[in-house]
């Protein structure tokens, strides 16, 4: 784990800034950087190929940084053969000599750190505020906040991709029940996004696909999936016997096993939000064929997807919020915000992971302009960043703005953000 100074340290490194004065080892030898290298962030020397002259000699090779020049040997760097091609040993604080595996002596340079960058580092850390570096934000030119805008939306699809490159592997490359399960994860709307992708994983397509035509079968399939058909609830309701008497064949048939139903969350919601009522939506859905990855890449825009996944629940749900209680009359369709997050977490992500699997970058482009075609999410993170002083313009803004608070703010992670960048570089005024 790498101390503030140690991180500091790296940052300086990395973004070249050096004091003006001459750079010299602790034994007196000038030292002129060329070129710092490219930052490692796993395992091995901190910087690859770099390029610095010490005592008039050009060397090429990694460096490696400490707070403290004891914490070399205290990291076992000196029995590590890997650390051989170390050619200078950075350090915050001298005290001891670096000595490789292989015998050699290396240069150390004790590297200061500008106090303006020390103390704004230690402001942003303190800072209770959110965004902690809303004073530099007025300042920071608009083509560098679109720039990095842009680059944090394509990091948050990349984020994305990963979870869906994981369903691939599982589904043994079937791309069409990743696409479904991806779905599933979205009807969750973030509380029960983890019990839904459970519950699709144990879809099995061969099973269930053999009964698309049938609604009442695919809606019995799914809520018997989710182990909300089992034990004794709503057994004096007819539509529950039903779906029961369904399921109970279809579970015969292909040697079914139900999820556990505590892994659904009540809690809080409002009725809208019921995963039985969503499961019925997704039934709705799914009879209707529009769960398929290629309607998915085939629907051109964001009114097209939308009319896509409009779903509203079955008939019984629609005077129910659960079985054999009756309720005010409701169409418990989609709503156009329900509808807007599965383009944002679903659509989006599929387009942009497919067509990184493709090679095919006229779909990477279309899921980032599909997020700028939606209107930005409206929570506590646009809220805050608007009052800094960035608004943002569309959907690919909410989620660039989602991922810089999830990835670097709350992880106090500021040395690689663009934002802490300039925070870190402003200067204090006399």
């Amino acid at each position: 784990m790498r101390t503030e100074m140690e991180l500091l340290l790296h940052y300086v490194w990395q973004q070249k800034l050096w004091p003006s004065t001459p750079l010299a080892t602790t034994d007196g030898q000038p030292v002129d950087i060329i070129d710092p290298g490219l930052h490692n962030r796993n395992a091995g020397p901190d910087f690859f190929n770099a390029k610095i002259k010490i005592g008039g000699t050009l060397w090429a090779g990694n460096v490696e940084i400490h707070e403290k020049a004891t914490d070399w040997f205290a990291h076992r760097h000196h029995l590590d053969p890997a650390y051989n091609n170390t050619i200078l040993h950075v350090v915050g604080a001298d005290g001891a000599k670096a000595e490789t595996a292989d015998g050699r002596t290396l240069p150390q340079l004790v590297l200061p750190v500008p106090a303006h960058i020390s103390q704004n580092y230690k402001q942003l850390l303190e800072e209770e505020k959110y965004p902690p570096c809303y004073k530099v934000i007025p300042s920071v030119a608009p083509i560098n906040v679109h720039r990095y805008l842009s680059a944090l939306t394509v990091e948050r699809l990349e984020e994305k991709t990963l979870r869906i490159g994981e369903y691939l592997k599982r589904t043994g490359g079937d791309w069409e029940r990743t696409a479904f399960i991806a779905l599933a994860r979205g009807f969750g709307f973030g509380t029960n996004a983890d019990a839904f992708e459970q519950w699709a994983l144990g879809i099995e397509p061969q099973a269930i696909g053999k009964h698309r035509d049938n609604l009442l079968q695919v809606e019995a399939f799914f809520m018997g999936q989710a182990g909300l058909l089992d034990g004794a609830q709503g057994c004096e309701d007819e539509y529950f016997r039903l779906l029961k008497r369904e399921y109970d064949f279809l579970k015969s048939k292909f040697s079914l096993t139900p999820m556990d139903a505590t892994r659904w969350r009540l809690m809080r919601l409002r009725p809208q939000n019921f995963p039985i009522v969503r499961l019925s939506q997704l039934a709705a859905l799914y009879h209707k064929g529009a769960t398929s990855l290629s309607r998915i890449v085939e629907t051109p825009d964001a009114d097209g997807l939308r009319s896509l996944f409009r779903t509203a629940a079955t008939d019984y749900w629609q005077d129910h919020y659960h079985f054999g209680h009756a309720s005010p009359h409701s169409a418990k369709t989609l709503q156009a915000a329900s509808l807007d997050l599965l383009l944002i977490n679903v659509a989006a992500p599929l387009l942009f992971a497919y067509g990184r699997y493709l090679a095919d970058d006229a779909l990477c482009e279309r899921a980032f302009a599909l997020l700028e075609s939606i209107k930005p999410e409206k929570n506590f993170i646009t809220r805050s960043w608007a009052a800094a002083g960035i608004t943002p313009q569309h959907a690919a803004d909410s989620q660039a703005l989602f991922r810089l608070k999830m990835h670097y703010c709350d992880r106090k992670d500021c040395l690689r953000c663009a934002f802490g960048a300039e925070y870190l570089r402003a200067v204090p005024k006399p």
